[in-house]
């Protein structure tokens, strides 16, 4: 009877003795329920059986002790086999094998793109056959185990989320345009320096015109703060969230990668225009800026009032256009110019403009030995009066004055460098001489008001590059941005040449050097 009851109540005779060591196996499951998941069969709290299959498979074990400080988590698991360098959240969101772009998730191991997380869904096949089991939702940022498909929530998976989807304050912002921005470096997974901003974008195959019109675009402060602090969730167009999307990525300043892929927004532009805008074909970036524009600002709500959207605030100004008919006089000598005649009907209205095409004078068509090699030159003054209100341009049976009305506060001036024939498109490779800073268009606006200031600063100038000559070559042609970085201003004032992935500061003086077709001014603040 005795050694019936010393198996029955434990050694000691004490019946309480043999379940002390039961209850911290069960408080484990209580205290950690996300064991009970990585089983074979949910618990059913309603009849327990699974609670008894538990238990019986730590009975097994009984006489282990356990650690509980190295126990793992459920929400821990497979977190290790996270692959941060495979990740690429730079292209369209679309499951690799459907292409469907509903209910995307990310594969954290390979960085593929699935459809859905359920049982038949193509990410749950991955998990099984590739043993990957970790997966993001590229829409919600949320990070799930498959195919057990529990939630995990971890401080150490926030720099993907941010990596995905970067998010910016006011207070953030607005130091980016300030000096101070210069000397807060980045590093990438690599260890590799930059600066947030001026990153290179990649040339999927002949889309470096549309490089150089993203990177400017993105370094005037009104447009590129609006897109940074924009939270788009509803049903806003998709090329102005893909837009705010590449914004957030280019300026964020924990990327992965030294680089930004615009990918995903430059197939929304090749839907969006029709095929017109194509990543691998070469273009004009002025036509490229014109349409753009004109998108975002539809895309944003924007109507024919003026400041309706944040393009028009920026970069609309407004112009006065007088229009005269020509008239042959008997009299005039075979090169005499028509001119304006004060006794005639002047047409006179007042048309919107978001940048300004500027006309450079026509290259000699010949040179002799000496000259061959010279390049011609022109002032950018020489070129603006154009909008004097005084000079006239000719045109088949009309003459035209224009000046402005009103002027916005970031000027975009277009250098008109391209001209068809009927044989070939020819190119001008007049170089422009302009000032960095202090350009003032007083001379080019109307009774300007009196605390409005009229100097302006170079923030943007996009060049054009080719082999000699003046057919132009758009297979060896070669586009390059130079962006003002910071505030600028001084000595201490630093420019960046971005040409596709190649980032590099460059020198002041080499600015002046290309064949520039396009630049952005900024209004000085102060009178």
């Amino acid at each position: 009877m005795s050694s019936i009851a010393s198996k029955r109540y434990g050694v000691d005779g004490d019946e309480e003795s043999m379940e002390e060591d039961r209850p911290s196996k069960r408080a484990r499951m209580s205290v950690e329920p996300e064991d009970q998941t990585v089983g074979s069969r949910p618990q059913d709290k309603s009849t327990g059986k699974e609670a008894t299959v538990i238990e019986q498979g730590d009975e097994e074990d009984e006489n282990e002790t356990p650690d509980l400080s190295e126990e793992t988590r459920a929400s821990d698991l497979y977190l290790d086999t996270i692959n941060r360098a495979s990740l690429d959240f730079d292209f369209e969101k679309v499951c690799s094998v459907s292409l469907s772009n509903i209910n995307i998730y990310g594969c954290l191991v390979c960085g593929k793109y699935f459809q859905g997380r359920g049982r038949k869904s193509y990410a749950y096949a991955h998990s099984i056959h590739d043993d990957h089991h970790v997966f993001i939702n590229l829409e919600t940022t949320k990070v799930y185990v498959l195919p057990d498909g529990y939630l995990v929530s971890d401080p150490s998976l926030d720099d993907i989320a941010y990596v995905l989807a970067p998010t910016f304050t006011k207070n953030s912002v607005s130091s980016l345009s300030s000096p101070s921005h210069l000397s807060r470096l980045s590093y990438d997974l690599g260890h590799k320096p930059y600066l947030s901003g001026y990153v290179g974008l990649n040339n999927i195959k002949r889309n470096d015109h549309l490089n150089v019109i993203i990177h400017s675009l993105l370094h005037v402060p009104p447009l590129r703060d609006y897109l940074l602090l924009s939270n788009f969730r509803g049903k806003e167009p998709e090329l102005l969230k893909r837009f705010a999307g590449l914004t957030k990525k280019i300026w964020n300043p924990r990327l992965f990668k030294s680089q930004v892929s615009p990918h995903e927004f430059l197939q929304e532009v090749n839907r969006a225009s029709g095929g017109k805008f194509s990543l691998e074909q070469q273009g004009d970036p002025v036509e490229f800026l014109g349409w753009l524009l004109n998108r975002l600002h539809k895309d944003c709500g924007g109507t024919k009032k003026k400041d309706s959207s944040v393009i028009f605030k920026t970069f609309q100004g407004e112009l006065r256009v007088e229009t005269q008919q020509v008239l042959v006089r008997p009299e005039s000598g075979p090169n005499e110019k028509p001119k304006f005649d004060i006794d005639r009907e002047l047409k006179t209205s007042v048309s919107p403009f978001l940048f300004l095409a500027v006309d450079l004078p026509p290259p000699p068509l010949f040179q002799d030995a000496v000259e061959k090699n010279i390049i011609p030159q022109v002032s950018i003054h020489s070129v603006l009066a154009k909008y004097d209100g005084r000079t006239a341009q000719e045109s088949p049976g009309q003459l035209r004055r224009y000046k402005c009305q009103r002027l916005p506060p970031y000027i975009i001036l277009h250098f008109k460098r391209f001209t068809k024939n009927i044989f070939v498109e020819e190119k001008n490779p007049t170089i422009v001489n302009f000032p960095l800073r202090g350009l003032d268009f007083k001379e080019y606006v109307d009774a300007p008001p009196t605390n409005s200031p009229t100097m302006y600063d170079l923030i943007a100038n996009v060049t054009h590059e080719s082999v000699a000559g003046t057919t132009r070559d758009k297979e060896n042609t070669v586009w390059k941005a130079y962006i003002r970085a910071g505030g600028g201003g001084g000595d201490n004032e630093k420019w960046f040449m971005i040409q596709d992935l190649i980032v590099e500061e460059t020198r002041k003086e080499m600015i002046f050097l290309g064949e520039t077709t396009l630049q952005i001014w900024e209004r000085r603040k102060d009178v």
